[in-house]
């Protein structure tokens, strides 16, 4: 029996060894993208009247962000068709013609790097699908690439569209309908293709489509065109398409009531645009005050001492009647900017959320850290909101900012209580510095301006005469980039274009490197304008 139960044992352990696996490896991954076996009908179809399309693969496909890779050229209206497999895994792709076809053009689905296999993942790169209604394949094209008028890259995924110049065609086009030829950028290249293209006079733009309607939204998106018509089969090569958004044009939205002695006023473009005229018959004594919003583009119209339960205005000779509520007005209240730490190149201000009308300086002091009042100004501001101070701000200080009541009264004869603030510097030895020059500008003035990584303007600079070098003290480590604008018109800003004027946005410059200032240290560079 012991004999029996050792052979039992013995014969178990050998099975239990026999059955462990090692570990498994996985096998070269797999790189191959999907292979298009066949399609029906056929690719490069002419005389196409087909309603289904049938494209199959040598394996199983998925569709990854098709809605926005898929462009069809020319454009098929919104449920002019449909594809499958919009989700899940399938051997092939099948597209629906529910639409009317134009007779004799050659349509493309270009499916950008939507179609990827199952398991990996791997893209069929720029797979197209060409047919054509008529006799014969078109095979003229348009290349070229994009460029931002004001940013160091371009967006991705633009739409760059041909327009045919015909006995039909206007400016208003671009705004109104589809285009004839369609294709876009992909996010790792700003180069475009427009292909399978007849002869003919074309315009070309490129949208940033923010809505996918193939038209022009001016507030939304952003606009590229070529100065002049291109004439097929010559013009297939053309210059880089330069993409910028345009200013809006003014429009007045529907003022709003916010309180009993404040109004909204919503705009978009210029706020100088926005004509408010109070209608209603008011005493002599009456009173108001416009701000603007700094996020929103909203202007604030604040009043009192009414006893109206209604106005009326008269915006841009459009007329409203707004009842007024009965919600108390915001209470003065006051902030001190930037807060904690004063950089030495910048300004201390008082932020007030309700318009300012006085000040008193003797009623105000700035003490440094050895409590020794320092010498200063303040201004009220055109704003109504922003009490600016000037002084010598000194390295290595600790500020502080008494208000006693009184100091400030806004509009609505609110005062300020006993404010105390506190602010301090930093050492000289924590900035860094850049030292530029500049060769070959075109023009003078020209616009230096320092960015960070997200090409928001950190610092300035106005330009309006050679000076050698171009310093910008006393920066905060951090990386930047530099940018030169041409000012073209001497307004002490970068000008967008327009589509409908045919102007160009102002020239800008970008310097390459991407500057680490770090503390301590000056950076000395020079920008070459080419």
């Amino acid at each position: 029996m012991r004999q029996q139960w050792i052979l039992f044992v013995m014969i178990t352990l050998t099975l239990v060894q026999c059955a462990k696996r090692g570990t498994p490896t996985g096998g070269i991954k797999d790189e191959i993208p999907p292979v298009l076996l066949k399609s029906n009908p056929p690719l490069l179809a002419t005389g196409f009247n087909a309603k289904r399309i049938r494209l199959h693969f040598d394996e199983f496909i998925k569709l990854k962000d098709i809605r926005k890779q898929l462009i069809v050229s020319p454009p098929i209206q919104e449920g002019g068709y449909s594809i499958l497999p919009m989700s899940g895994a399938s051997k092939y792709i099948q597209i629906d013609i529910k639409d009317t076809l134009e007779p004799n053009t050659t349509y493309a689905f270009n499916f950008g790097q939507s179609v990827v296999d199952n398991n990996e993942g791997n893209p069929f790169p720029y797979f197209r699908y060409v047919f054509s209604t008529g006799d014969y394949i078109d095979s003229l094209f348009v290349t070229g690439e994009i460029t931002d008028a004001l940013k160091r890259q371009p967006e991705s995924f633009v739409s760059v569209m041909l327009f045919a110049i015909d006995s039909t065609y206007s400016d208003s086009v671009i705004y109104k309908q589809p285009p004839a030829y369609l294709t876009n950028t992909l996010d790792s290249s700003a180069a475009f293709r427009i292909s399978n293209v007849k002869a003919g006079k074309y315009l070309l733009a490129a949208l940033k489509d923010v809505a996918n309607n193939y038209t022009f939204d001016q507030n939304i998106d952003k606009i590229a065109f070529y100065p002049t018509p291109i004439e097929l089969p010559q013009d297939s090569l053309v210059e880089s398409l330069t993409l910028f958004q345009e200013e809006t044009n003014f429009r007045a939205t529907r003022p709003f009531v916010i309180s009993k002695n404040r109004i909204g006023f919503g705009f978009r473009g210029r706020s100088d645009s926005l004509d408010i005229k109070l209608t209603t018959p008011m005493s002599s004594d009456f009173e108001s005050i416009l701000t603007a919003d700094e996020k929103t583009d909203t202007l604030y119209y604040w009043f009192r001492d009414i006893e109206n339960d209604s106005l009326v205005f008269s915006v841009n000779k459009k007329d409203y009647t707004l009842k007024l509520n009965t919600k108390e007005p915001d209470s003065l209240s006051l902030s001190v900017s930037p807060k904690g730490t004063l950089p030495l190149s910048e300004s201390l201000f008082i932020k007030s959320n309700t318009p300012l009308v006085a000040k008193n300086d003797s009623l105000i002091t700035i003490l440094n850290q050895d409590s020794i009042p320092v010498s200063f100004s303040a201004k009220l501001l055109e704003n109504h909101l922003d009490l600016k101070f000037d002084f010598e701000v000194v390295p290595n200080e600790k500020y502080r900012i008494e208000l006693l009541p009184n100091a400030l009264t806004d509009f609505f004869g609110s005062t300020n209580d006993t404010l105390q603030f506190g602010i301090s510097t930093k050492s000289r030895a924590d900035y860094g510095a850049i030292r530029l020059r500049v060769g070959n500008p075109p023009s003078f003035p020209f616009i230096i301006q320092l960015t960070n990584e997200k090409e928001e303007v950190v610092r300035e600079q106005i330009i309006y005469e050679e000076r050698g070098e171009y310093s910008f003290e006393n920066l905060t480590p951090s990386k930047y980039y530099v940018r030169v604008i041409i000012d073209e018109n001497n307004n002490g800003k970068w000008d967008t274009g327009s589509f409908l004027s045919r102007t160009f946005p102002e020239p800008v410059f970008h310097y390459a490197p991407l500057l680490d200032v770090r503390a301590n240290w000056d950076l000395q560079e020079t920008f070459i304008l080419d």
